[in-house]
């Protein structure tokens, strides 16, 4: 959420930093809500004043013997006044609340110009494509000649956007969580966390998915309400949830590998082939908890810890700067990274790191105690991919196919495959 504060002080600096997105804040609107919200507000705090000068009234009337009949009349009156004006000023807060629950986070003054993808900003590469002496199938082709991926029977049992994984490449799948797993618990210092994969509303609406994007969620309805996680970005942030943070515990580093569930409403007809985009996959995610003023470096750190896993890998890799049309929704900065992938001939997301300063936080009334004020204030989270596995899946897959359709096993991955060096194409 943006700060309120600024909203009222400075309507016209939060539109022009919002039009950045491609996003018209109607000032107009928001000046409404608010001169409704302060004429409440003034009529609730003079109606206080009023019966707090009345009740003393009633108590010196009392002292001094007087029938105070007609004063507790007027008292009952100004006691409903009071309820009246509360609940008007109760109403109006939600709307504005909910009309505040929109908007989009503002923009890091370093976020490109532009309104699309086409508009990003390659930061950086590392390694060069390889050179095949063959013509590069595409993972689908790759995982079904090896046996290990079936759409076909994930489309019995559960439709479209789905695979079932068999063998060698499930334990594929498992080797690279396990391997990203122990590399972020490991040289980069996160705590590993084992989250709920089902949410209340009110936790997805801290980290910004609710209200805007409830189409792109699976609910599960009975006698309380449940959606299945997204992401683990989802009940790994809302961990400090209406908490005061101690300066000392920050920064918060954690990882935590989880299936993640979309319903792709957004995307459809896009990637309907394969495992690019589906509606179950996994990741493993990464998320800081920062001080305001440390979390810009701690942005650069998370990003450069993807990174290490596609390094590692030996994938070859870009790393992007998102233009403000294509900052997600809650974050003020994001930098994604994007694999080769072959068959494409072009690279493909596989971590998005944002850093979305206060704007989780306000929602969550996630607070840390600043030693300097003494006061609570909003803390800044950050979170990233570290990296989403069915991606890197298809990036093994395709980088390390041969031209007999077996597939080499990365070396950092073999001791996870109990020594594995290659998997055959299926007999």
């Amino acid at each position: 959420m943006i700060d309120p504060k600024l909203l009222r002080a400075n309507p016209a600096e939060v539109a022009r930093n919002l039009a950045r997105r491609g996003f018209v804040l109607d000032v107009n609107a928001l000046a409404a809500l608010e001169q409704r919200r302060r004429h409440w507000q003034l009529e609730s705090d003079r109606l206080r004043a009023e019966r707090n000068s009345h009740a003393k009234a009633i108590g010196q009337a009392k002292g001094r013997g007087e029938d105070i009949a007609p004063l507790m009349v007027r008292g009952e009156a100004l006691a409903r006044e009071v309820a009246d004006t509360d609940r008007a000023l109760a109403a109006i807060q939600t709307e504005l609340n909910d009309w505040q629950l929109g908007l989009p986070n503002l923009l890091h003054q370093s976020v490109p110009e532009g309104l699309d993808e086409s508009a990003n900003v390659e930061l950086r590469r590392w390694g060069e494509p390889r050179a095949f002496g063959f013509t590069p199938r595409d993972h689908v082709e790759v995982g079904e000649g090896l046996g290990g991926l079936d759409f076909e029977a994930a489309g019995r049992i559960s439709g479209a956007r789905f695979v079932v994984m068999r063998g060698a490449l499930a334990r594929l799948q498992r080797a690279l969580t396990q391997f990203m797993l122990d590399l972020h618990t490991g040289a980069h210092g996160y705590t590993e966390i084992y989250p709920p994969y089902l949410v209340s509303g009110a936790t997805l609406q801290g980290t910004g998915q609710l209200p805007k994007f409830e189409q792109d969620l699976f609910a599960l309805r009975g006698e309380q309400k449940f959606y299945l996680i997204p992401t683990a970005e989802v009940p790994v942030t809302n961990l400090v949830r209406d908490q005061i943070v101690a300066a000392e515990a920050l920064p918060m580093k954690f990882v935590a590998h989880t299936p993640c569930f979309r319903s792709e409403a957004g995307a459809a007809g896009r990637d309907t082939r394969g495992m690019i985009r589906q509606h179950q996959f996994e990741k493993v995610e990464l998320v800081q908890i920062t001080r305001p003023d440390d979390s810009y470096r701690a942005h650069d750190e998370l990003v450069s810890h993807a990174e290490e896993v596609l390094r590692q890998l030996q994938l070859p890799h870009r790393v992007m700067a998102l233009c403000g049309g294509d900052v997600g929704f809650a974050s003020a900065r994001t930098y994604d990274l994007e694999v080769w992938l072959p068959a494409q001939g072009k690279y493909r997301e596989i971590s998005s790191c944002s850093n979305c300063e206060a704007f989780q936080a306000r929602r969550m009334q996630a607070r840390w105690r600043n030693p300097v004020t003494g006061k609570p204030e909003p803390l800044h989270t950050l979170n990233g991919s570290g990296v989403a596995v069915g991606r890197a899946l298809v990036a093994v897959l395709e980088n390390y196919q041969n031209q007999d359709g077996s597939v080499a096993v990365p070396a950092v991955l073999r001791p996870y495959m109990g020594g594995l060096e290659r998997i055959p194409l299926k007999s």
